[in-house]
């Protein structure tokens, strides 16, 4: 992982290759040679719950000045918590757990961590070496389980090796496209007597990731982009893990170009500049989604062409040409062809196309937009984000997420759950600034946003952290308020309480004729089709109380400001606010599933006319 360019993120240390003539041969046990190893990489904060197979590692780890370990309440907890502090610091995330069902619960937050790219080392404790393969108590393979959902995972086999599979872990993690590295280690081999010497030295001969782009690639990028009269700049979330996003400002502002930023890379590009149109996909706005459609170049930074930014492939973009920079070969092609393949992390990417650019613009190739921008600011102003008030007077979950953007301080961290209110959260809170914005993209993953902002917070304890949860995502992960509590980490998270899995029941509205089976969550089954709002359980204020939280509940639109600067002026304790709000808001705009993005609807029933003779 490159510096963040914005200096909102710092790289995690990277281990140092050296021969033995450099070390410090120290003899110690595994448990604790694994816990010097990690102070030795960097690592100052471990999430995880002790058990059996891992317990030997937890005894050195008491007394380590340099690790702070954070009990979770649960290990999918763990896992999440060390995606948030990952994505908040630029550092590589740690999350520790016991084998067997210990184990498996990591498998989640890994999978997550896979798909979003997040860089993160998952240490898990083994059965003893000759109980493998036994069904021993608490016995599960891991390592193969986890094999198709981990960049590289590691099983120990002996003692010495663990500084050097420490070192190798983190480099892996942090390098080339981030991701999840497993690290599962026999209990024997903990308890063993070893060596324990740094800096290893690392022995990865096939893994040499591609930084630097091929020179005669981005000539032709540059050419193309100087010829293109619609071109637009798709921004993924590797624009934010290569530290680019400085880069990505000066490239936008030389050509001219609109930027749309996905789901993964909000505040990789500020929401409020100019030539921002806005987040693409199945509920992106209608000028990001229309842009794409009709663009004769589509310059893709960063971002892997899935399903829900594409809608039906095979009629996504149907004009356009594509520039595809990625740093992993294996993306570039695998849903849309490339006419220009450029392999390579995307700052460098960015920093010499802006070169060839120049050079191109200096002889006189410059393309000419004017058109273009004619047609995406009529569409920006015909088709603007918004939502409607509830005509009964309560709460809109829309006008809740957005006074809580607009109210925040400075600098504040925002995480999201999976659902309705993400789709809110992304639209109507403005990211202008990188890291600023942490959700499950690729996986959808319920129950992410607590403990994101849990892990968030450990890492960036000085700037507020709001959890923007629905109230199906937090009774999956709550009881990771009271690690929050315990351990003086005072998140603020929002519960957007309409008493549904709010885009299951947005679905069923839509195509299901209303139907709403197993989607009410406030009440039991006999309150299908019935108001029944009266009736909570759980109390989200008094479970929160016994979690020790400060918790408030807002039911109406005069007491939302008010709520919401009591919750910011609260920093010693986690901070829980129950907001009931209207259970038939609808996300919009929206493609449904499997559709072209011609499809979009701007609001129910409301399907645009571009006004070009095409979509009528």
């Amino acid at each position: 992982m490159t510096e963040q360019a914005t200096g909102a993120h710092h790289p995690q240390p990277r281990p140092r290759s050296g021969g033995p003539q450099s070390a410090t041969v120290e003899h110690v046990t595994g448990a604790q040679s694994l816990i010097r190893s990690l102070e030795e990489v960097g690592a100052d904060t471990v999430f995880g719950i002790p058990g059996g197979a891992i317990l030997p590692a937890y005894d050195p780890m008491m007394d380590s000045r340099r690790v702070r370990h954070v009990l979770v309440r649960h290990e999918q907890g763990a896992g999440h918590a060390a995606e948030g502090y990952a994505l908040a610091t630029g550092k590589v995330g740690v999350c520790m757990a016991t084998s067997g069902p210990g184990a498996t619960n990591l498998v989640t937050p890994i999978a997550d961590a896979h798909m979003d790219s997040v860089p993160m080392v998952a240490i898990t404790g083994q059965v003893a070496s000759a109980s493998i393969g036994t069904d021993a108590f608490q016995e599960a393979d891991i390592v193969g389980i986890t094999m198709p959902i981990t960049k590289h995972n590691f099983l120990v086999t002996k003692g010495e090796d663990i500084p050097r599979v420490i070192a190798e872990a983190f480099h892996i993690a942090s390098t080339g496209r981030p991701g999840p590295v497993l690290v599962d280690i026999p209990k024997d081999i903990l308890q063993a007597q070893t060596t324990f010497s740094w800096p290893p030295v690392m022995d990865l001969p096939g893994y040499r990731p591609v930084t630097k782009p091929h020179a005669k690639q981005i000539r032709e990028a540059a050419k193309l982009v100087t010829a293109a009269k619609r071109p637009v700049l798709y921004v993924g979330g590797g624009v934010l893990k290569a530290g680019a996003t400085a880069e990505l400002k000066v490239l936008a502002e030389l050509t001219g170009a609109p930027v749309t930023t996905t789901l993964m890379a909000l505040g990789a590009f500020p929401d409020s500049h100019p030539l921002h149109v806005g987040m693409p996909g199945m509920h992106g706005s209608v000028t990001a989604v229309t842009a794409l459609q009709k663009a004769d170049l589509i310059v893709a930074l960063g971002a892997r062409f899935d399903d829900r930014v594409t809608g039906k492939l095979d009629s996504f973009a149907p004009h356009a040409k594509i520039v595809h920079a990625d740093i992993d070969p294996a993306e570039i092609g695998k849903n849309r062809a490339a006419d220009v393949p450029i392999v390579g992390d995307a700052r460098e990417v960015i920093a010499d196309l802006i070169q060839a650019l120049q050079k191109e613009y200096s002889e006189g190739g410059r393309g000419d937009y004017t058109a273009w921008w004619n047609d995406l600011n009529r569409w920006r102003e015909t088709y603007p984000l918004g939502y409607d008030q509830p005509h009964d007077g309560s709460l809109s979950p829309q006008q809740v997420i957005e006074r809580i953007g607009q109210l925040a301080p400075e600098d504040t961290i925002f995480t999201a759950g999976v659902g309705q209110h993400q789709m809110w959260a992304a639209h109507f809170i403005q990211y202008d600034k990188p890291a600023t914005w942490l959700n499950s993209g690729g996986a959808g993953t319920m129950g992410y946003s607590l403990p994101a902002a849990m892990g968030a917070k450990a890492g960036q304890p000085d700037r507020t952290v709001w959890a923007i949860d629905g109230d199906g995502c937090f009774q999956m992960t709550n009881q990771e308020l009271t690690t929050c509590a315990l351990n003086n980490i005072p998140i603020k998270v929002a519960i957007i309480n309409n008493g549904a899995l709010g885009m299951v029941r947005q679905w069923q509205t839509l195509f299901y004729n209303q139907r709403y089976s197993n989607t009410v969550l406030h009440a039991g089954p006999d309150a299908v089709g019935k108001e029944n709002r009266g009736t909570r359980v759980p109390d989200f204020v008094k479970l929160a109380e016994a979690m020790g939280c400060y918790a408030l509940r807002c039911e109406s639109p005069d007491e939302l400001d008010k709520v919401i600067e009591e919750a910011n002026s609260i920093n010693d304790r986690p901070v829980v606010i129950d907001f009931i709000v209207h259970e038939d808001a609808m996300v919009w705009p929206m493609v449904p599933a499997g559709t072209s993005n011609d499809s979009i609807l701007a609001a129910r029933d409301v399907r645009p006319d571009f006004g070009d003779g095409q979509d009528d």
